[in-house]
């Protein structure tokens, strides 16, 4: 009797009725156990994976966010590291030593992130400091639309006055202390700052000193020649895809604030290279950076010009470079090869941001890409097959009410 149970339970498995059996997930059906208790099983330990796996997923953000100031250098510095890969490989085929071009990489990286944040930092500092004396100005530029909406609240208020009995409250805000001086903000954020940029900076050196034997150390590990092949492939494409992106955008945005600083010096924009500097900054962030970047060249342009419709040129010449670049000029130069979902785009975004801010936000698609990468070289998970398909968690009702039907004919 359990011979003829065991073939009974093996045919059933062979049928698709027994879901991690069918799959290949190793878990063998008792001989005595009938399809109904293992699909019962099979369920419970589908929903044990997946609330483990939900867990997880809840989870990493917060430890994401708690452990920001050491995840966050971290994962700029992998991400920068990655992105060096091809200049540093350059220069070991022309027979520089490992230690001495990652060293060469460090320097350029820093001298040209020290130039593009000094041509953007000083200049705006200036521009902050100027903006209180500046806020008359505005006033006088913005007299029209701040006439209309007092006025139109002039209007709500008799309007709800004439439906409560108790008089509409004003909110009141309390605006936050700004720093008295730059020592003042030195000596409450510098410190923090400079040790998880030397830590990145040092992640970075040794990232890049020790990668061909990393890399071959990740291919040689491998127990077959397909993984060893598979591994190699995954981390080509992950360098050429990071460094692809990263080169390319940054050619394109350094393009478009040169273009924007150029119209701007024109129309007699003060600072326009910071401007320009800023614009190429914040369209690494996408969809949200050119609107952050118009907005703040509209309020210079207020704290700039006497008049309205000059104050706003400014912040129409950069939307109108950003649609053409964003348009014409990415789609070109970039090409299918890079394109990525804007769906997705907007998750990482969000989720990036959300967890490390403004730098997260700047990382999110360079993340976004190393993430696709090996997601698509490892195999994506099926999650609604894994859910709904025959063969892997619920079996079809037809065929398990038969197998049922088959175990009551053969006990009888």
């Amino acid at each position: 009797m359990s011979e003829h149970s065991g073939v009974s339970g093996g045919g059933a498995a062979e049928e698709g009725g027994l879901p991690f059996a069918a799959s290949g997930a190793g878990f063998a059906p008792h001989p005595d156990e009938t399809p109904a208790e293992s699909q019962k099983r099979d369920r419970l330990l589908a929903a044990f994976t997946l609330i483990a796996g939900i867990g997880l997923l809840l989870a990493v953000p917060f430890a994401l966010q708690a452990g920001s100031q050491f995840f966050l250098p971290l994962t700029a510095a992998l991400v920068i590291a990655i992105a060096l890969v091809p200049l540093l490989e350059w220069l070991e085929r022309h027979r520089v030593p490992a230690p001495i071009a990652a060293l060469i990489c460090v320097l350029l990286f820093l001298v040209a992130a020290n130039v593009a944040l000094a041509s953007i930092v000083v200049p705006a500092w200036q521009w902050v400091q100027r903006l209180p004396d500046s806020v008359p100005q505005i006033q006088h530029n913005l007299e029209p639309l701040i006439q209309f909406y007092a006025n139109l609240e002039q209007f709500v208020d008799k309007t709800l006055l004439n439906f409560a009995s108790a008089p509409v409250r004003q909110p009141t805000t309390i605006a936050a202390a700004p720093p008295r001086s730059l020592l003042d903000l030195f000596t409450t954020s510098a410190p923090s700052a400079l040790i998880e940029m030397f830590f990145a900076i040092l992640v970075i050196y040794f990232f890049l000193s020790g990668w061909t034997r990393l890399r071959r150390r990740a291919i040689t590990s491998r127990s077959s020649f397909g993984g060893a092949m598979a591994t190699a492939r995954v981390i080509q494409d992950v360098v050429d895809d990071t460094s692809a992106y990263l080169g390319t955008i940054t050619l394109i945005n350094m393009t478009l604030g040169l273009i924007v600083a150029g119209a701007l010096y024109a129309i007699g924009m003060p600072t326009p290279l910071m401007w320009g500097g800023i614009v190429a900054l914040l369209n690494y962030i996408p969809y949200i950076g050119p609107v952050l970047a118009a907005f703040l060249l509209a309020i210079g342009g207020l704290m700039s010009f006497a008049e309205i419709g000059w104050a706003m040129v400014p912040a129409a010449l950069m939307i109108g470079a950003h649609l053409i670049e964003a348009n014409v000029v990415t789609p070109l130069v970039v090409g299918h090869r890079l394109t990525i979902s804007p769906i997705l785009i907007l998750i990482s975004l969000s989720f990036w941001g959300w967890v490390w801010g403004t730098t997260g936000a700047l990382l999110a698609v360079p993340l976004l890409i190393i993430i696709q990468t090996v997601v698509n070289a490892a195999g994506k998970p099926d999650i609604a097959g894994f859910l709904f398909e025959h063969g892997t968690l619920v079996a079809d009702p037809g065929e398990a009410r038969s197998h049922r039907r088959e175990s009551r004919d053969q006990s009888g």
